[in-house]
């Protein structure tokens, strides 16, 4: 009986190996590295975060006008209050003279009996 040789032979294998890890370089390279489409995927990942920083510049702008558009009403309607205001307290002042004014004709007219001697209905407009 001949025995088995136990023999390895080690240049095939070790030249098989060598092929082995050589191929698995390429496929982890292709993998993780560079799979198919990554130059497009990271162009297209560039592109929307500019997008993203155009809209959120955009965004800021348009709001930044808004608040300013908000801040001229307020002062814009201050001024038309103040304006009022003033006209109002001018107007009373008035309201207050020409009642001083009117009670002094009264005054006058109860004085002189001119009150007495006026029909009834224009009594009743002095009143």
């Amino acid at each position: 009986m001949e025995r088995p040789s136990l023999e390895i032979n080690l240049p095939d294998t070790y030249e098989e190996g060598k092929l082995y890890v050589v191929d698995s370089l390429n496929n982890l390279n292709k993998l993780n590295v560079c799979p198919d489409g990554s130059q497009y995927a990271l162009g297209t990942n560039i592109r929307n975060q500019c997008l993203f920083f155009v809209t959120f510049i955009l965004t800021l702008i348009v709001s930044l006008a808004l608040v300013s558009f908000v801040i001229f009403l307020i002062i814009q309607t201050r001024n038309k209050v103040d304006q009022i205001s003033s006209r109002l307290i001018s107007e009373k002042k008035n309201i207050e003279d020409l009642k001083k004014m009117n009670n002094m004709i009264l005054k006058h007219l109860n004085q002189s009996g001119i009150k007495e001697k006026m029909p009834y209905s224009a009594q009743n407009c002095i009143d």
